[in-house]
């Protein structure tokens, strides 16, 4: 998975730039900045470019993605200010030297079984005054129109409530897992922290689509097929083969019509002092 997730990551850097932009107004010179689930450190180093003042640490569950990470932050020449912590979060983050000015989890708070105890110990690991910053929620990714020409119309709303499920189980089977309603605003004031803003940004890139963009579309519908297939018809699967056949005229490596549109959200909340 980690080459797959690096190339995640680049190919939304333009939107975490805008995200780490819009931080960095309110964090101005952080001394300690974690990135918890870090994986491969495309976000890390991006942290490291958007922090040029400060200490970046990269927190993950997997040694291996937190090599590449090292690897990344020495082609960069950030190694000198870049440092990593393996282990399971949120409780290797007791293993830091000094408490956070800024702590970012992209997408990994889903991934705790208890996320309300989570946000509560992301922010013991606070300095007083220090920000928190999660990445939770914004809208699902688009590349098709509603009508492909192909199949049933409105193939990605399907695709979409099917992912709902798969990510419901996902969440119930995990270690603790407690049911919470995504108000990630009141979550944040539940742990005892002060909301201080929430804010999406875009990935806009218009048809006609680069080698690149098709090449994650492809990876991320072959997922999907692979994933969802007892939750599809037989004329969606069908659909869906051909949209990932290079050979065929309406796949998404050939068509005119693709393109990427993704909103992402961020929220942020500061320790009180």
């Amino acid at each position: 998975m980690a080459p797959l997730l690096e190339a995640e990551a680049e190919l939304f850097s333009p939107l975490y730039t805008q995200a780490l932009a819009w931080l960095a107004r309110d964090v101005p010179d952080p001394g300690l900045v974690v990135d918890a689930g870090s994986g491969p450190g495309v976000v890390s180093c991006l942290l490291a470019d958007a922090f040029p003042g400060a200490r970046v640490v990269a927190a993950d569950g997997a040694g291996p993605l937190l090599e590449r990470a090292r690897a990344r932050a020495a082609r960069l020449g950030v190694a000198d200010r870049f440092g990593t912590l393996a282990g399971e979060l949120p409780g290797v983050l007791d293993d830091l030297d000094h408490p956070a000015d800024l702590l970012w989890a992209s997408r990994s708070l889903h991934h705790l079984g208890d996320q309300r105890a989570a946000l509560a110990a992301f922010g013991e690991r606070l300095a007083p005054g220090g920000t928190l910053a999660i990445l939770e929620g914004g809208l699902p990714m688009r590349f098709l129109p509603r009508d492909i020409g192909i199949g049933r119309p409105g193939l990605q709303a399907r695709l979409d409530a099917a992912q709902e499920e798969r990510f419901a189980e996902m969440r119930a089977s995990l270690p603790g897992a407690v049911a919470e309603t995504e108000d990630w605003p009141g979550l944040l004031t539940a742990a005892g922290l002060k909301h201080t803003g929430s804010r999406s940004f875009l990935l806009d890139l218009p048809a006609p689509a680069s080698d690149r963009v098709r090449g994650h579309i492809a990876t991320s519908l072959g997922r999907l097929r692979e994933a969802q297939d007892d939750r599809l018809d037989a004329t969606d699967r069908a659909t869906l083969d051909r949209l990932l056949d290079p050979e065929d005229e309406a796949s998404v490596h050939r068509r005119p019509d693709v393109f990427l549109l993704a909103a992402h959200t961020v929220h942020t909340a500061v320790r009180p002092a």
